[in-house]
């Protein structure tokens, strides 16, 4: 599949979900679904208006139509914000978290808004502050490949811009259409290739963060290989905007691949997925760029809701490996050795490769439409965990055995490729009785099994409780340490991440 193509498909499942959900009803506000009760912060006054209309300009003090803003993008989690400020330099956004910090207003730092575990919607009353006109693209070295932006710049364009340089943003999402760079450091989001370009931690270079303050905290870097001290950008990524907000991004962009392959794989069990798993990693090696899973289940969604088909028969699973490369004759080669070998032993039942742009595009739309199609069932309970491989599959049957008939089907798929199971509860219309069988029990699982109950997605409102299950007291009480000493007022993204 060309990256093009990639991009293409993104775009609609972006839109698709406006459509969607644009039509959809609104949830309850997460206040009164979780029983929450707000913090001592300062109430929003005329004087206060006035000073952002001073700061920032009348036009970008918005007051009014803001339920876009205080619902996420999965409509799990509702706030009930009356003010969003859209600053367009950091020197603003500096001056607005001074003069919130000394009015001990309380802030939501807020990026494309398409997070699913409700950390860029405010809970109550927080003035949002959204980082849309932060979008400019600084430079990207066509030598080494390092790109600077700010916060607001929407990730498919700058993975348009690095690809005319012959380049690419070592991160993809369905979302890329719409999620900004500053929310995807601040989530220290995965995607489809950490397998092959790692996480964010080793793809940023360096940060402009500012702090509750408004002091402006400058670690912005043109190098890999800074051994100064302490990395002082790693406190951010994935902090939620819950310790500064961050407005430009320092980030390492990978040679483009000259050649991409895409095998869409049949099989009979789970053991046969974790020993194709092995096997490529074996017989593709360096080229190895994604490996996805998807069960029956979650393939039967797709098949309801959208009539998609697959080129291949019907399986308990299927798998997607990507191979991306510089040479596409010795590319296929090894793909083709590595899909007869699987074969031979019967760990694949059937498979098909794919070279050209169009057959990869249809196949990948079958992954990439999965998350759309469960929540067609009424309401779908996502989960994200990081879990042991020879366990990854067994917390799907566990749950389906322990929800029974309230749920109208429990599915796995995700990133086998780092660990990265993306679970599925769907039902009719979201029920506390549902709920409370479902939570805390995979977190209690999760931890049984030492996994992370946050792959990739973040902790944000919706697991905040449940940190103590992949933390250790000692750790999270220095977390704690630490947002009191970079934010002691407690403005910055409350009721996120900690307790």
């Amino acid at each position: 599949m060309s990256l093009r193509s990639v991009a293409k498909l993104q775009t609609w499942v972006v839109r698709f979900l406006a459509r969607t959900y644009s039509n959809t009803g609104i949830p309850e506000l997460t206040q009164a679904r979780h029983n929450v009760k707000r913090n001592p912060f300062a109430d929003l006054e005329d004087r206060d208006i006035a000073f952002f209309e001073s700061t920032v300009g009348s036009r970008y003090v918005v007051q009014e139509d803001l339920q876009t803003y205080n619902i996420d993008f999965w409509r799990a989690v509702r706030g009930n914000s009356k003010l969003v400020l859209k600053p367009g330099t950091t020197q603003e956004v500096s001056a607005i978290l001074r003069y919130c910090n000394e009015r001990k207003l309380a802030v939501c730092p807020q990026g494309g808004n398409t997070g699913v575990v409700g950390g860029s919607v405010p809970v109550f009353d927080e003035i949002i502050l959204s980082m849309a006109r932060l979008d400019k693209i600084l430079k990207i070295d066509e030598i080494t490949g390092i790109a600077a932006c700010e916060a607001g710049c929407i990730l498919e364009n700058l993975d348009r811009k690095a690809r005319e340089l012959d380049f690419v943003v070592p991160l993809d999402l369905g979302a890329k259409a719409s999620c900004h760079i500053g929310g995807n450091v601040s989530t220290n989001a995965g995607g489809l290739r950490v397998v092959r370009y790692g996480n964010l931690h080793g793809s940023v270079l360096g940060l402009e963060v500012v702090l509750a303050n408004g002091e402006v905290l400058d670690l912005m870097s043109d190098f890999k290989k800074d051994n100064t001290g302490y990395h002082l950008k790693h406190l951010f990524i994935g902090a939620e905007g819950t310790l500064g907000v961050i407005t430009k991004v320092s980030l390492l962009c990978a040679p483009q691949p000259q050649a991409q392959h895409l095998a869409f794989l049949g099989l009979p069990n789970f053991d046969a997925v974790l020993r194709t798993f092995s096997s490529a990693k074996r017989h593709l090696g360096e080229i190895l760029s994604a490996c996805e899973m998807i069960d029956a289940p979650t393939l039967q969604a797709n098949f309801d809701h959208f009539e998609l088909n697959t080129p291949i028969g019907s399986f308990p699973f299927y798998m997607l490996l990507e191979t991306s490369g510089s040479n596409g004759s010795h590319d296929l080669e090894k793909i083709n050795r590595f899909v007869e070998f699987g074969m031979g032993k019967g760990e694949i039942i059937d498979g098909t490769i794919a070279s050209e742009a169009r057959k990869m595009q249809k196949i990948w739309k079958l992954r990439e439409i999965a998350p759309i199609a469960l929540g067609k069932d009424g309401y779908c309970f996502y989960y994200d965990l990081s879990l042991p491989l020879r366990e990854f599959y067994s917390i799907v049957d566990v749950l389906r055995e322990r929800v029974g008939p309230l749920a109208t089907r429990v599915t796995g798929f995700g990133h086998l490729g780092d660990s990265n199971l993306h679970l599925n509860v769907c039902c009719t219309e979201y029920t506390q009785e549902l709920y409370h069988k479902i939570e805390p029990f995979i977190y209690e699982y999760t931890h049984k099994l030492r996994g992370s109950i946050s792959a990739e997605h973040g902790i944000g409102f919706l697991k905040k409780n449940y940190l103590r299950y992949s933390k250790a007291s000692e750790a999270i009480a220095m977390m704690r340490d630490v947002k009191k000493l970079l934010d002691p007022n407690g403005i910055l993204n409350p009721y996120k991440v900690l307790n």
